[in-house]
């Protein structure tokens, strides 16, 4: 999160091309990760009637989760490696390992089978996500944090209306084998990219004392590195001095952040509730209560559309007036969407009910890790995103089995809808528990002694 990285002074100059570079790799690498994640909602209904296999909705909600329980111990376990090991190696061995276990997800001949590589898929899968999101903060703006995260993880969303719209073609002419075997393309298209041009983060380099590393990236990029070495620079965030000589894990669960922690925690698992609530289960809800296949798959589509807009929209706003408020707002959006998305109401009207959910879910999610982001210091970044993402796991394991056990119930399909209501609302109550950052009411200059170059002050 070097400021001079960002181009220019105090990182309010146009952005540079190794910025837009970074953004380009890891947006694109969380469109892949989307696309594997919402596949599984998009191909539930075909593995329903797949012969010889006997599947019940409650039994492909447990398939579900399995890929979500990989990518609670990829998350936790990879974002910390990740600050000790570096952003560019991991985020480039993830994208090769879930790719590769996703192409042979087509290749399975039972539920069980099927259920082994989409766990093995979850552990580099969650992965993606904390690695991409600490180097993207690394080389952002920071006035602009909330808007750089919202671009990139504009890629989920994307990423569900491409598997979206290719399941609408692919299903129907080559079966659900078709929609993992495209889950191959980033292992050829994307990772040689990275190997070539994706560069390590210069804020943790510095951070870890690997200054040459970080003085070479910056001549070839042409980056004007200050020094990150100051002695009174460590006075600008006294609080956070504590926990400077623990681990990252057990920074992370000091007196000094353990607060904030809790909350950003317990707001991720909800918001992953809502989302894999949505993904998974969408198109079969929505064909229950009476919708063609096409129709179905149509508010899935408009699910991530709307996401991709709206986020982009808020971010703008949170940039401006900081990620609590709009994080209140787009909770209680998602509130609303699910209780209009409850109501027989006309289609147009429950097209944009979904396309509201989208904002509110996945909106969510995306300021609150961009919050992350500005919230610890570069030392500890990776491990915080990744412990916030992989206890988030947790809700997005139980949406799948949950909701597929209230459709297996034979409940009215509006039930599914009022358990997507009740994250929403305790929600938009948790985040105002957050505490204020180790000296946030301190404008920063210069990185502080342990590595972190915190943004201006974040209005609350």
């Amino acid at each position: 999160m070097l400021e001079d990285s960002r181009g220019g002074s105090r990182g309010t100059a146009t952005w540079p091309p190794v910025t837009l570079l970074v953004l380009a790799i890891c947006g694109i690498a969380i469109v892949a990760d989307g696309y594997d994640v919402v596949i599984y909602g998009a191909v539930i209904p075909s593995l329903l009637h797949e012969h010889g296999w006997g599947l019940t909705p409650a039994g492909a909600g447990l398939i579900g989760s399995f890929a979500l329980i990989g990518m609670l111990i990829g998350a936790t376990t990879v974002g910390t490696l990740t600050d000790t090991l570096g952003r560019r190696r991991m985020l480039i061995g993830c994208l090769t390992w879930f790719s590769v276990m996703t192409g042979l997800c087509a290749t399975a001949t039972s539920p069980e089978m099927f259920g082994l590589f989409r766990f093995l898929a979850g552990l580099g899968l969650g992965g993606v996500l904390p690695t991409a999101s600490a180097l993207s903060g690394e080389y952002s703006p920071p006035k602009a944090r909330n808007l750089v995260f919202a671009i990139i993880f504009s890629g989920f969303p994307v990423g569900g209306i491409i598997a979206a719209l290719t399941g609408m073609s692919v299903i129907p002419r080559f079966g659900w084998q078709g929609m993992f075997l495209l889950g191959l393309l980033p292992l050829v298209l994307l990772v040689p990219v990275a190997l070539k041009f994706l560069p390590e983060s210069i804020a943790f380099l510095q951070a870890k004392g690997r200054h040459a590393e970080a003085e070479k990236i910056a001549r070839r990029w042409n980056i004007t590195l200050e020094d990150t070495q100051e002695g009174p620079a460590s006075a600008q965030a006294p609080a956070a001095t504590g926990p400077n000589n623990a681990s990252p894990v057990k920074a992370l669960f000091s007196r000094t952040y353990v607060v904030a922690t809790l909350c950003f925690l317990a707001m991720s698992c909800l918001c992953l509730f809502m989302i894999y609530g949505y993904n998974t289960w969408l198109p079969e809800i929505m064909g229950r209560a009476g919708y063609s296949a096409g129709s179905a798959l149509g508010f899935l589509l408009m699910f991530n559309f709307g996401a991709v807009v709206g986020q982009l929209l808020l971010s703008l706003v949170a940039d401006r007036l900081g990620s609590k408020p709009v994080i209140v707002t787009t909770c209680l959006l998602a509130g609303a969407a699910v209780v209009l998305l409850s109501l027989r109401l006309p289609t147009a009207v429950l097209y944009a009910a979904v396309a509201l959910g989208g904002v509110g879910a996945m909106g969510t999610q995306t300021f609150v890790l961009a919050y992350v982001s500005k919230y610890y210091p570069v030392r500890m970044g990776a491990t915080a995103m990744g412990w916030a993402l992989g206890f988030g796991r947790i809700g997005s394991m139980l949406a799948p089995p949950l909701l597929g056990l209230i459709i297996g119930a034979g409940l009215a399909y509006q039930w599914n809808f009022y358990a997507l209501a009740v994250p929403a609302l305790i929600g938009a109550a948790l985040i105002g528990l957050v505490p204020r950052a180790p000296g946030e009411t301190a404008p920063v200059a210069h990185a502080t002694a342990d590595g972190t170059a915190r943004s201006l002050p974040e209005p609350t």
